[in-house]
C-alpha cells in the first residue's frame, strides 16, 4: 500500500448511511494508508422512519452519523435539506462548493448521476459541480477558492444498474476484503434504518445486503469483496488514477 499521507479524501453523499453502503471499504483502506477522510451529506435523513416525526429521527440520525464516521476518526457535516428535497439549486451549489473549499480534498466520492432516486442524482450533480467551481475565485461562498479541480470518483448505484434496470458500466474495483469487518461496524451504526428499509423497500437484513453486494463486485473484481467505481474523466478534470496509485494491488480494472 502507498503512502497516502497528506491526501484528503471528501464523500460527499446524499444521506446519512449512503457512505457506508457504497464506499465506506475503500474510505477504510484510504485512511490505512494515512489520508484524511471526511463525509458529508446534503440531506438530513428527515424521512427515514414510519414512526418517529422528521424532528426526531433527524437527531438520530446526525447522532448515527458522527459515531460512523468516527469509526475511522473522519468529521461528518450536513447540508440541512430535507430528505426528498435535494434539488441542484441556488443555495445548495453555494454550500456544497464552500464544503469543497474548506475540506480542499484530493478525491471526491460522489453518487453515481443515475441512480434509482432524485436525492442520490441531485447529489451527484452537486459534488461534480462543487468540484469544478471551488477553484473559480469569482464564484462567492463563505470561503476562499481552493486550488485545483479534485479527482472524481462515482460509486455504485444500488443494485449495479440505471433507472430502466440496465447495469451501469463502472471503471474499476477495489478490493475491500481487509476492509469489510470496518464497514460492517460504520454501517451498523446506522441502526435507525434497518427498519426504515425492511418496511419501506422490503429489504431485511440491512447488513446482510451490503455483504452480499460487497460479494458480488468481489465475485467480478476475483476478490472476495469489493466496491465499484468510475472516474469522472471530463474536460479540466483529472485523468490519472489516483486510487490505483494509492492502493497499488488493490485496485482491479473493470471488464470493458
Amino acid at each position: 500500500m502507498a503512502n497516502a499521507e497528506g491526501v484528503r479524501v471528501l464523500a460527499l453523499m446524499a444521506h446519512p448511511d449512503d457512505a457506508e453502503f457504497l464506499c465506506a471499504g475503500t474510505l477504510v483502506k484510504l485512511k490505512t494508508a494515512g489520508a484524511r477522510i471526511a463525509i458529508a451529506t446534503v440531506a438530513d435523513g428527515c424521512c427515514g422512519s414510519l414512526n418517529l416525526p422528521p424532528e426526531r429521527i433527524r437527531a438520530i440520525r446526525a447522532e448515527e452519523a458522527r459515531r460512523a464516521a468516527a469509526r475511522i476518526d473522519a468529521p461528518y457535516e450536513c447540508g440541512g435539506r430535507p430528505d426528498i428535497e435535494v434539488y441542484f439549486d441556488e443555495p445548495t451549489r453555494r454550500w456544497a462548493c464552500d464544503l469543497v473549499r474548506r475540506h480542499k480534498p484530493d478525491i471526491i466520492f460522489a453518487h453515481h448521476p443515475h441512480d434509482y432516486m432524485f436525492d442520490h442524482n441531485a447529489a451527484s450533480h452537486l459534488a461534480r459541480d462543487a468540484a469544478f467551481n471551488a477553484s473559480i475565485p469569482n464564484y462567492r461562498t463563505a470561503s476562499p477558492p481552493s486550488g485545483g479541480i479534485p479527482h472524481l470518483y462515482y460509486c455504485d448505484t444500488i443494485e449495479g444498474c440505471d433507472p430502466f434496470g440496465a447495469r451501469i458500466r463502472v471503471g474499476l474495483y477495489v478490493d475491500i476484503t481487509r476492509a469489510l469487518e470496518t464497514k460492517v461496524e460504520m454501517l451498523c451504526e446506522h441502526a435507525s434504518q434497518r427498519e426504515w428499509l425492511m418496511a419501506q423497500h422490503g429489504m431485511d437484513r440491512y447488513v446482510e445486503t451490503m455483504r452480499a453486494w460487497a460479494a458480488r463486485r468481489g465475485s467480478e473484481a476475483g476478490v472476495p469483496a469489493a466496491e465499484a467505481f468510475i472516474q469522472h474523466r471530463g474536460h479540466a478534470y483529472p485523468k490519472d488514477d489516483i486510487l490505483r496509485e494509492l492502493l497499488p494491488g488493490d485496485v482491479r480494472d473493470a471488464p470493458r
